[in-house]
């Protein structure tokens, strides 16, 4: 009976686990595919569309300083030579991506 409960403990960790990790997948890959290009792959604007077109490193005061909601309002609605994305990605998609971006000005 002990084997039983700590082989469904143990299987219910790795269910779990998977579920954490695949959950996480999708928004990595929705920005190196989508955002990247012009961002880089840290945030850090240092690729040469992102020079091109001037792009804020993720780590700047400007982008710092705006909240959330700002950030989650330019990924919709575009902000100067910056596409909109409303209608290419999921409301969903798109706070991960802020979350996303979160996460990558932590690491700067």
């Amino acid at each position: 009976m002990k084997v039983f409960i700590r082989t469904s403990f143990m299987l219910a960790c790795v269910v779990v686990a998977a579920v954490f990790v695949k959950a996480q997948q999708p928004v990595a890959g929705v920005y190196k595919t989508k955002c990247a290009l012009c961002h880089g792959a840290t945030g850090e604007a240092d690729t040469p569309a992102g020079k091109a077109f001037k792009v804020p490193a993720f780590s700047s005061d400007s982008v710092l300083k705006e909240s959330d909601a700002a950030l989650l309002d330019i990924a919709k609605n575009g902000k100067g030579k910056m596409p909109a994305w409303h209608d290419k990605l999921s409301d969903d998609q798109l706070k991960s991506l802020v979350t996303f971006i979160r996460s990558l000005q932590k690491k700067s």
